[in-house]
């Protein structure tokens, strides 16, 4: 995941639920509790993030964040190029996918292969 990425997906969560913790963060990037703290540093150096404390019932210090307005300029546009990408690599696989298909398509109507293997590609470009 890059700082990109986990940074974006860090903005989806917090604006979701300002009072998850960092471990809780963690968890849910499937990343260490130190990079998350590394990667919430700079989102609140960059003003995109603000941490407010709070105090739980249970007495422990904790911390509320919020995005900032330039947070959520920040978040929009981090989906946008999020989408963007995620949008090329749908095409590169419905490319490789027909690409993949026309490849055992030759082959068997090239009759390459024993009976089995045949068969096999048959049914794999029949679905």
């Amino acid at each position: 995941m890059t700082h990109e990425e986990a940074h974006y997906r860090i903005l989806r969560l917090i604006e979701a639920r300002a009072d998850l913790s960092q471990r809780e963060i963690a968890r849910e990037l499937g990343v260490s509790l130190g990079k998350t703290h590394y990667l919430l540093k700079a989102l609140l150096e960059k003003g995109l993030v603000k941490a407010d404390n709070f105090r739980r019932s249970d007495n422990k210090l904790a911390y509320a964040y919020l995005l900032t307005p330039q947070g959520i300029a920040a978040k929009l546009e981090l989906t946008r190029a999020f989408l963007r990408r995620k949008e090329e690599e749908h095409r590169a696989v419905k490319d490789e996918i027909r690409r993949l298909r026309k490849e055992l398509s030759e082959a068997t109507e090239s009759g390459a292969g024993n009976g089995r293997s045949t068969q096999l590609a048959s049914d794999i470009v029949s679905r």
